[in-house]
């Protein structure tokens, strides 16, 4: 048992902030009791004025209470000035944030001018050439010295105009000093951040934000929880920026940003949301608002029964240890289900909206890969052959009424099974609750290895319900697999993805579910949306991969190409690749540091330039942007990984 859950939360089972310092940024209060603020990055050139102010107008409209800006240069530092000043003019004061990376005479002329400077401490006076150097105690304090000397004028300045600070950890872009002693790590992260929240706390600065980055939400996840600990330990509580760096755009960004973002809010932790798509920067806010505002009364959650010991480690991933039954649990990845209950299916083509196609001429079913692998059916029957890799379950009674008892499987209560139920010998399921696990009517059902079970709940704090109910089951040693079934009524698409994103990838990011079952009752979200929704989360947890994953940044003023067209373009081309990630950047801060942990990087080198990537290694410097989708699509053939399909 590991006692651990104090040290990044308030409580694993009863919703409360976690209780930060309050920053003040102008006249915006962030962290302490101050609600979550909203903020975005502005995508325009920074030395036009004009386009950054309109664009920074429609962020303010659309919910940011920050708005960020790039600062590459001495040029758009000085810059930043009149954009606020115009900005002022038309009657907003919003708070402005200078991003800075490589330069710190740009950082210490914005200090002067803006509200807050962003600064990431892996190349704002490090270096990143991913070299191994191997430093002695001395050597490495030595290098301490040199970074807290240039580093200093920049915290004076602040420290001097009241302008704040973040520091934001980004997990591509940690230093090799940093590399060299931490690794890729999530601890590496938090001490590359610590390590310049300490020299600004030798200067009696406080006026700090932090941040920890990644575009994989279980490294993003994990580096938060690393740094309460951290901050805990070492007496500071420094409010905290939230954000899924490069998560894309479309479906796939909202859903990895959910994931990671939502995980933290769910224990209570952030006190500023940035959602990072590759979309036009007035998209974001609205996206982060949905997530944040599910939080303002979650207090009101029915309890939940405490817990004093965790009995996983929080900062590492391991899959909860289950047995596996007809290929649910044990190793094997997890489940996706479909719930055709309401009305049953009629014809074969409803089954292709989960992936199953089947051709009359023939007779023959062919599968996506995100086709889904238990149909739920209630009362209803089949009028036809499942395909051979489709398993059909039905509620109890129903079941047994059937012919042919191989051809499904049942679901079952609690009652039924204690009552005697007749089972199948390969695969039941039965439904329980946290209130079944902690009474003593779940104790027949205990390692039955063909049992697997159904976890629900309606608690409004759900996710944490169901992570308390499988915390049960691993501190009585029950290993029977589970299964993770939510149900999101009278919701749009929009509020469906996330909010399902955050329940299940919450608990998905942990280790903790062996499948995943969700339902709504809203007539505009139907089975293909959940099925592929399901899919989208299973990805972005880093538990099934299903299709090829992009890591997009967001675009800045640093972007040397359109990144949205570009994105697109690639993605029309290379979606095929199950299992490929490719990173596409618009600049070189967010090029081989950012794409960590990509197979493949597109990334702008200069106007009308692209330098290819595999992993970190350079393959191809400044080709034609003209030709570099077809020598990104040649590399990859080269590596053996492309493969042909009708429209390629």
């Amino acid at each position: 048992m590991i006692e651990t859950f104090k040290k990044y939360c308030n409580s694993l089972t009863k919703y409360s902030r976690y209780r930060t310092r309050e920053v003040k940024i102008g006249d915006l209060l962030l962290g302490g009791n101050n609600p979550i603020r909203i903020q975005s990055m502005t995508t325009t050139d920074t030395m036009d004025t004009l386009a950054t102010v309109e664009q920074s107008i429609r962020m303010i409209e659309s919910g940011c209470e920050l708005v960020r800006i790039t600062a590459p240069s001495l040029n758009e530092a000085q810059n930043l000035k009149n954009i606020k000043d115009e900005l002022h003019r038309r009657g907003y004061n919003t708070p402005l944030v200078a991003d800075i990376h490589f330069t710190p005479n740009a950082a210490e002329l914005a200090a002067r001018i803006v509200e807050k400077v962003r600064v990431n401490p892996g190349n704002y006076v490090d270096k990143k050439k991913f070299q191994v150097i191997e430093y002695t105690d001395s050597e490495y304090n030595a290098e301490l010295e040199r970074i807290k000397e240039r580093f200093s004028p920049l915290v004076k300045i602040c420290k001097e105009y009241g302008t704040a600070m973040r520091i934001g950890t980004n997990h591509g872009s940690l230093s090799d000093r940093i590399m060299s002693r931490y690794g890729d790590t999530p601890f590496g992260m938090v001490e590359s951040a610590l390590e310049f929240v300490r020299i600004c706390e030798q200067l009696n600065y406080h006026s700090i934000v932090l941040s920890m980055k990644a575009s994989n939400p279980q490294v993003m996840v994990q580096a938060y929880r690393l740094l309460i600990q951290k901050m805990e330990e070492e007496g500071i509580n420094y409010p905290l920026h939230l954000g899924v760096t490069e998560a894309g755009d479309g479906e796939d960004g909202r859903i990895k940003s959910a994931v990671g973002i939502g995980t933290l809010l769910e224990d209570g932790i952030g006190d500023t949301v940035r959602v990072s798509l590759t979309e036009d920067p007035e998209f974001e806010a609205p996206v982060a608002i949905s997530l944040v505002n599910r939080y303002l009364n979650r207090k009101n959650h029915k309890p939940i029964i405490a817990i004093d010991q965790s009995p996983k480690d929080p900062f590492v991933y391991q899959k909860r240890n289950s047995f596996e039954v007809a290929g649910i649990g044990g190793s094997t990845v997890p489940k996706v289900f479909s719930d055709f209950s309401l009305n049953g299916i009629s014809d074969y083509k409803d089954l292709k909206s989960v992936g199953y196609n089947y051709d009359a001429v023939t007779d023959k079913w062919s599968m996506s890969d995100q086709a889904c692998d238990f149909l739920y059916l209630g009362d209803h029957e089949l009028p036809f052959d499942p395909p051979n890799n489709l398993k059909v379950i039905h509620n109890y009674n129903k079941w047994l009424s059937l012919k042919d008892k191989t051809k499904g499987f049942p679901l079952l209560t609690i009652e039924q099974h204690n009552n005697g139920a007749l089972l199948s010998f390969v695969l039941n399921f039965v439904q329980i609750s946290i209130q079944d696990i902690f009474s003593n009517s779940i104790d027949s059902l205990k390692n039955n290895k063909t049992i697997v079970f159904v976890l629900s709940t309606d608690n409004l704090h759900g996710m944490a319900e169901q992570r308390r109910a499988i915390f049960e089951l691993m501190n009585i040693n029950i290993i029977n697999p589970v299964i993770l079934k939510r149900s999101y009524n009278k919701v749009d698409q929009d509020h469906f993805r996330l909010y399902a994103s955050t329940d299940i990838g919450s608990l998905l990011i942990d280790g903790l579910g062996d499948g995943v079952w969700l339902t709504s009752d809203s007539d505009n979200i139907e089975q293909s949306f959940i099925n592929r929704t399901i899919f989208g989360i299973l990805q972005a947890a880093r538990t099934r991969i299903s299709k090829t994953e992009y890591i997009a940044c967001p675009s800045c003023g640093r972007t040397l190409f359109d990144l949205v067209e570009v994105t697109n373009k690639i993605r029309k081309r290379t979606e095929h690749l199950k299992g490929v990630k490719i990173a596409i950047m618009g600049c070189i801060v967010n090029g081989p540091g950012e794409m960590a942990d990509a197979d493949y990087g597109y990334v702008g080198s200069g106007v009308g330039k692209i330098t290819l990537y595999r992993s970190k290694e350079i393959v191809k410097k400044s080709i034609n942007s003209e030709n570099a989708l077809d020598e990104l699509i040649g590399l990859i053939k080269e590596d053996g990984l492309w493969v042909n399909t009708a429209e390629n």
